[in-house]
Order: C-alpha cells, then sequence, then structure tokens
C-alpha cells in the first residue's frame, strides 16, 4: 500500500494549483485522507483532511482558499488551491492515518512522497 503525489509545480502569486494523491495497492477502506506541507525551515503542518463521511477541516491559513475532496472509488484525495501566495510555498504531503485491506490488515502512518509548490512571481 502506499500513496503517490503529484500535481506540484511553479505558479505565479494569485494562480491555481490541483494536487493529486492516489492510494494504491490491496485497500478496503480509507477513513481519512489529508494533505500536510513542510517549507523550508519549517515544521510539517497539516493543510487539510477529509473523512468518507465529507468531513473536512482546514488550517486557518488556507480556509476560504483551499478545497480538498476525495473521490473513494479511485481512492484519490485532491487539493485544490487558489489565490496562492509565496507564504504557501512548501513540500506538500498527502497522508492516511490508517489504511485497511480486504483482509482487515491495518496499514498505519502512510505518507506520499511529497510534490513541490512554489508561488513565485
Amino acid at each position: 500500500v502506499q500513496l503517490q503525489a503529484s500535481g506540484g509545480g511553479l505558479v505565479q502569486p494569485g494562480g491555481s494549483l490541483r494536487l493529486s494523491c492516489a492510494a494504491s495497492g490491496n485497500i478496503h477502506r480509507i477513513d481519512i485522507m489529508g494533505w500536510y506541507r513542510q517549507a523550508p525551515g519549517k515544521q510539517r503542518e497539516l493543510v487539510a483532511s477529509a473523512d468518507r463521511g465529507g468531513r473536512t477541516t482546514y488550517a486557518d491559513s488556507v480556509k476560504g482558499r483551499f478545497t480538498i475532496s476525495r473521490d473513494d472509488a479511485k481512492n484519490t484525495v485532491y487539493l485544490q488551491m487558489d489565490s496562492l501566495t509565496p507564504g504557501d510555498t512548501a513540500v506538500y504531503y498527502c497522508y492516511a492515518p490508517l489504511i485497511v485491506t480486504p483482509t482487515f490488515y491495518r496499514y498505519q502512518q502512510i505518507w506520499g512522497q511529497g510534490t513541490l509548490v512554489t508561488v513565485s512571481s
């Protein structure tokens, strides 16, 4: 079981990017999927998360600008990022605290490889 993130890149301030993270492997259920980010010299922080019931959480710094969504049929989570600022520059990591297989094996603390988002003019 693994998470594969994509969609990062260079964007100008005020622009938009959409990140994707697909879980692969023998998967029965993923309760929570989310995105963290880590800027140079800073600690990794939660950006947004979404559970299977559609409940979402956001960091205060991204509320109103970022939207998290998921497609459970594809085991994929998305992060739509609008009105980007240089302060959003970071490596973005997708994360799932628990992935359950059809045989009910539990994978815990699964991280994707990270995708770099650079906001600069």
